[in-house]
């Protein structure tokens, strides 16, 4: 059965726990409807009844953040750079540009608040960097976001998932310009959340896709061991899971146990879900990933690394991968991300080394490491090694929470 406690980072997002009914004035369309109609009429916003309307600019792929810094011991924490729709406007027409309602990409609502919420990519408009900047506001990688974030603070894992959501859409429509049917121009429809042909003759329809990849944990039952592996963009003595895309007309369990014979030339018999986690920081060309986790239960124990996929794949045992898991200092990544940020938004970054090493307490090395907790594979590792004990699992998801540098 999988152990998963909590929600995994990019997962939970408030905007989306509840879709408005087609009629609501929160809704994708109507809300679409009011926020044209402010446009409009630069005096309609001050006395339209609600929602009223929060904007959140995109730069390349990130997000709009401020800090509020820290005080004393305290990590500092980051917030998305929230604007109102008057001030996208303003901010806008200074840069020569017509804000309209098709360059807005409908995030969600919380109707509690009173509030719909739209993502804007910005990114060929050079002076609002240094327009922000005066406000310290920065575009801060989500990656980054995602290190600096206290994992166990579910209002900060909110705001990780809602710059996760929007970052995947805005990218989406930013490879989705011509129809793959007869390759003219794609236009936004029903608030952003679909794209259809302009050709009259056409009119296709595109919808936001999602890219599942298969991500596991091969276990050795008989020797209580498990198979980690590394890749050379790691950073050095980290070890993962391995995983891998799905085929066309192949299952999960099949993918899982292709991909772990091609890469590491293991056989894998049974296959057992664990969890699954929306992946949004994958590369632009494939913005909305879900990575599918799952223990899967080894047949064979020779590895045969393809080095072209892998810079080297090992068994591990239990005991020094839970060494892995204590050794490695999350809370620390957290903090410098953290800083990071906040030095972004003065103004006044200097140069960090996000992926420091990981010592143990007498000041040497740690001879491995796993994933932080924003990975699915982190989940993974930790449900395996803690798996005599639901009390052990739960005691280990409390300690001090933040990710390594690694996607996986």
């Amino acid at each position: 059965m999988a152990i998963n406690l909590k929600p995994h980072a990019f997962a939970g997002n408030p905007l989306r726990s509840k879709t408005p009914k087609a009629e609501d004035p929160f809704a994708p369309i109507p809300a679409l409807e009011t926020l044209k109609t402010q446009l409009l009429d630069s005096t309609t916003e001050h006395h339209v009844s609600p929602p009223t309307f929060k904007v959140l600019p995109f730069r390349k792929g990130r997000p709009l953040a401020s800090s509020n810094g820290g005080v004393g011991d305290l990590v500092p924490n980051w917030n998305l750079g929230w604007i109102s729709l008057a001030d996208c406007k303003d901010y806008l027409a200074n840069s020569g540009v017509q804000l309209n309602g098709d360059s807005l990409v409908y995030l969600g609502s919380r109707p509690e608040d009173d509030v719909v919420y739209w993502a804007i990519d910005v990114s060929d408009e050079g002076g609002l960097v240094t327009e922000f900047a005066t406000k310290q506001l920065s575009f801060v990688e989500v990656r980054t976001l995602m290190v600096a974030t206290d994992w166990a603070d579910s209002v900060a894992m909110g705001e990780l998932a809602i710059a996760g959501h929007a970052r995947a859409l805005l990218e989406w429509h930013s490879i989705s310009r011509f129809c793959g049917h007869c390759g003219e121009k794609m236009v936004p429809i029903e608030a952003g959340s679909r794209k259809q042909c302009s050709n009259e003759l056409c009119k296709k329809k595109v919808y936001p896709r999602v890219d599942p990849v298969v991500i596991m944990l091969i276990i050795d039952r008989e020797n209580d061991c498990a198979l980690l592996s590394k890749q050379s963009r790691f950073v050095p003595r980290m070890w993962s899971c391995l995983a891998g895309f799905i085929e066309p007309g192949e299952s999960l369990e099949e993918a899982v146990r292709r991909e772990t014979w091609e890469e590491t030339g293991i056989e894998v018999g049974e296959v057992v879900y664990h969890s699954s986690q929306p992946w949004p920081v994958g590369p632009s060309s494939m913005p909305c990933q879900l990575m599918v986790g799952f223990h899967a239960y080894a047949k064979s124990l020779e590895i045969n690394v393809d080095k072209e996929e892998l810079e080297d794949a090992q068994w591990h045992n239990r005991e020094d991968v839970k060494k892995a898991l204590t050794f490695a200092e999350y809370q620390k990544a957290q903090r410098t991300a953290a800083v990071k940020v906040e030095q972004m938004c003065k103004g006044v970054e200097k140069g960090q080394n996000l992926a420091a090493d990981f010592n143990v307490e007498s000041g040497e090395l740690a001879t491995m490491f796993v994933p932080g907790p924003f990975a699915i594979a982190h989940h993974l590792i930790s449900s395996w090694v803690y798996q005599d004990s639901f009390n052990g699992v739960e005691a280990h998801l409390k300690l001090p929470r933040s990710g390594s540098m690694s996607s996986l």
